[in-house]
């Protein structure tokens, strides 16, 4: 890693954050897919979050664009990948993605085993028999939710405890687990929801593996990859979003060629054609949704984010609500009621400007879920309270 003596402001990491995360109307973009190349992936645990992510950066967004490309195999592929986290990723880039961060894809098999006989008794021979069953129905079906999956294999309806003793403790069918090694390695993937776009009741599919890449070099095409949209970013930054060990991370910025330049946070670093200084865009106003890839991309966020406001953005497991934007900065939160309109909180008046654009950006959203009603899966304390304000509560500051 060659040192760049320079120092890159916080003002000049939002203004880069600004242009290359398509959060001003001038940076929008046509399809979904150019949303995610230029993100790297977008966060699909959420299945609303994928779409809301997209038609917050795109020119003239439609639930059925979306959807359309998000369930076609050969422009998009949902993966396990960063952090075990469910992304939605460009099909062109899935093997490298899969070969950089898709950890330990080769252990969920025997990790699952071990769990269902520690569970329920079962040992890898019947665990076989379940696993080829399923494929079994799978293909005869084309398509089939996991409860279709567990009616057709009885052995696949048997219920495990997950996470005994913890807050999250629940039970699940034995399905979700043998579904869940299948789609890491690759040989069935998630096809189009059961209801509603906002849906988690997914149908599955039969896949083909993707190929496998070289770890090493995939590693340091995606770091690349990851500077070019996060940049300047710190080795701490790149270990937290990827999931790797701290050597892995020292090894590959140093394979990525990157710089070194000058953060208030410490050492952070650039790719060695990206140290010219970014000027800022005109402020835009933009609403993204919970787990949005921007605010979920460094593991310091004080240059986008009072820390003060992380308690009410942020649930106990680190995952951030829905977050309103101005300028490459988050000023404050939002949160959809059940009758459809839009509440938001902000932290401090941002001024005219700023109100005026948020009060468009809010009818666009309004616009885009139309009588769709979206509760994030994982949700804060300001999320929930704005979502139970009536229509002109003080509090909720709506535009």
């Amino acid at each position: 890693m060659s040192t760049a003596s320079r120092r890159v402001t916080p003002a000049e990491r939002r203004a880069r954050l600004a242009r290359r995360h398509l959060l001003t109307p001038a940076a929008r973009v046509a399809g979904v897919e150019d949303v995610a190349q230029a993100l790297i992936g977008l966060h699909a645990t959420d299945p609303a979050t994928v779409f809301l992510s997209a038609s917050a950066r795109m020119r003239i967004p439609t639930v059925e664009d979306i959807d359309q490309a998000l369930y076609d195999p050969a422009a998009m592929t949902r993966l396990r990948c960063m952090r075990r986290t469910m992304f939605a990723v460009p099909a062109a880039l899935a093997p490298l993605i899969q070969a950089a961060a898709a950890k330990d894809r080769h252990r969920h098999r025997p990790e699952a085993v071990k769990r269902l006989g520690a569970a329920v008794g079962w040992d890898e021979a019947r665990y076989t028999v379940a696993e080829q069953d399923l494929l079994a129905a799978l293909a005869a079906r084309g398509e089939a939710t996991a409860a279709e999956l567990a009616a057709a294999v009885p052995d696949l309806a048997e219920q495990i405890v997950t996470f005994p003793g913890k807050p999250y403790e629940s039970r699940q069918r034995v399905c979700a687990t043998v579904l869940g090694v299948l789609a890491a390695e690759g040989r069935v993937r998630r096809s189009r929801p059961a209801g509603s776009w906002t849906s988690a009741q997914f149908r599955w599919t039969t896949a083909d593996p993707l190929p496998e890449l070289p770890a090493p070099e995939a590693q340091a095409e995606l770091a690349r990859r990851y500077l070019t949209a996060f940049g300047p970013a710190t080795a701490e930054d790149l270990k937290w979003w990827t999931g790797w060990s701290v050597s892995v991370t020292r090894k590959t910025l140093a394979a990525a060629d990157a710089v070194e330049v000058a953060l208030d946070e410490g050492t952070g670093y650039v790719l060695p054609d990206d140290t010219e200084t970014v000027r800022a865009s005109e402020p835009a106003a933009v609403l993204l949704p919970s787990l949005d890839p921007t605010p979920m991309g460094w593991r310091h966020r004080d240059f986008y984010l009072d820390p003060a406001h992380t308690k009410a953005l942020f649930d106990r497991n680190g995952n951030i609500g829905p977050t309103l934007w101005w300028d490459g900065r988050i000023i404050g939160s939002w949160a959809q009621h059940r009758d459809g309109h839009i509440n938001h909180h902000l932290f401090a008046d941002p001024g005219r400007a700023a109100r005026t654009a948020i009060a468009t950006e809010t009818d666009r959203l309004t616009a885009f879920l139309g009588t769709t009603r979206v509760i994030p899966c994982y949700r804060t304390p300001l999320e929930r309270e704005l979502a139970a304000q009536p229509l002109g509560t003080p509090h909720s500051n709506r535009a």
